[in-house]
């Protein structure tokens, strides 16, 4: 059977470097991709590795796979999923819409929207997209 070992070259600044962001880095998990890569800079067998870091063999190789598409920086990278609401493409249109016509409670508001967009949400989904985007709900003025 093949060795199936990640061979990967650590300058010595890239051991600094590791040494520094597994403690420094204000995300833990940077500083857990620090961690691994870290360890491997001083040779260890990956099963050591992953325990000690405290992640799985899989995780350790996917961190390894960063380095050596990017190193450090390549690291530091973070992907949050942020869903948008699809209110957002409408917001310029239900301002001025709201500023001109101004809805006395957030049931109205939420009628208004979906008559305007089609798009069906609860009141309390209303409401945060209104507070999101700075649209005040006040009574109409008798």
């Amino acid at each position: 059977m093949p060795n199936m070992t990640t061979q990967i070259e650590f300058t010595p600044e890239d051991r600094n470097a590791l040494n520094y962001e597994r403690y420094h880095h204000p995300d833990p998990r940077v500083q857990r991709r620090m961690e691994v890569l870290w360890l491997k800079s001083h040779d260890l067998p990956h099963a050591q590795i992953a325990a000690l870091a405290g992640v799985s063999e899989n995780t350790m190789r996917a961190d390894f796979d960063l380095f050596l598409a990017g190193g450090i920086e390549k690291l530091k990278e973070l992907h949050y999923y942020r869903p948008e609401s699809e209110l957002v493409a409408h917001v310029g249109s239900l301002e001025e819409y709201f500023r001109l016509n101004p809805p006395a409670t957030i049931k109205e508001a939420q009628n208004e929207i979906e008559a305007l967009t089609g798009i069906k949400r609860s009141e309390t989904q209303v409401r945060e997209f209104l507070k999101k985007n700075s649209i005040s709900v006040a009574a109409k003025s008798a």
